[in-house]
């Protein structure tokens, strides 16, 4: 079940059964909808959302079996997230086509419901996204050593005591201006269901397979923000030269995917890490919102 029975901002809408939160602010269009990274949730994206409506209307979610929507079976296709989403964005009345803004996981999601409803998409943003041709950018040390966190993701103990104060203090700071229902309900959230991640991310490989072979994006304006900054999670496991050498392997894909669209755009973020990148730069991804939304 979702964490608490309503949600702290927006409503639940019932879509082929299931309880859906979503959150529509602002006016105009093209709407910019914004599907969260894996383990992370639509409010973790409200400073972008208020931003956004004040000059288009701009949408939050949870997809199926996170936040405040109903629990479903992890991992699950792209196309079935996909479709849920289409399904929400006109249960909701929000007429597209939309601009999309995927963060890593929900960029792969974003590009999906591209591939399979491209007259619904108006432009793509694509934050840090993961890539079915990422290994192939990456030194072989950096593989290996994707290989390991994963492995070791899964074999995680729960949180301790001193673990969760000391998480809810980063969270504190993080969402400081975070309104503070929310921001204690989105604490409280990620220290309950931080597993979600690794259920939502089991099938990477099959998604990644999807994509492969689902056909080319439509001809739409795409921006691909990479993050640079340093990642403490990625320095528990491998040297800094090879968490570099991995960054800059990422980089060089988000620069393909970009050249790889008649018009497409690469921006480099060298002060933002990758899971909270929207906070760290927000202005960076609000000024990409506007231009994909003019």
């Amino acid at each position: 079940m979702p964490l608490t029975a309503s949600p702290p901002r927006g409503r639940t809408l019932e879509v082929a059964g299931r309880a859906l939160f979503l959150d529509r602010a602002g006016s105009g269009g093209p709407p910019v909808v914004v599907l969260p990274g894996a383990g992370l949730v639509g409010l973790d994206y409200l400073n972008v959302h208020t931003a956004a409506a004040e000059f288009t209307t701009s949408v939050l979610y949870d997809r199926a079996g996170t936040g405040w929507s109903d629990p479903v079976a992890l991992p699950r296709t792209a196309a079935e997230v996909a479709t849920e989403l289409r399904d929400l964005l006109r249960t909701a009345g929000v007429d597209g086509p939309y601009v999309l803004a995927g963060h890593s996981l929900g960029a792969s999601y974003a590009r999906r419901f591209a591939q399979l409803f491209p007259a619904d998409v108006a432009g793509l943003l694509l934050l840090d996204p993961g890539h079915e041709d990422l290994f192939a950018h990456l030194p072989a040390e950096a593989v290996e050593l994707n290989d390991r966190m994963k492995q070791t993701a899964a074999d995680m103990p729960d949180l301790t005591e001193d673990q969760l104060a000391t998480a809810r203090g980063q969270y504190a700071e993080l969402f400081a201006q975070w309104p503070e229902d929310v921001r204690e309900a989105l604490a409280e959230h990620h220290l309950t269901t931080w597993r979600t991640v690794l259920g939502e991310t089991a099938n990477e490989d099959d998604v990644y397979a999807e994509l492969r072979a689902g056909g080319q994006l439509p001809d739409v304006p795409l921006i691909v923000l990479t993050a640079m900054g340093r990642n403490p999670y990625w320095s528990q496991f491998g040297s800094e030269e090879l968490i570099q050498a991995a960054q800059r392997g990422i980089r060089d894909l988000h620069a393909s995917i970009a050249a790889g669209s008649s018009r497409g755009e690469h921006r480099v973020l060298d002060d933002a890490a990758h899971q909270f990148l929207h906070i760290q730069r927000k202005d960076a991804v609000l000024r990409a919102i506007r231009d994909l939304t003019r």
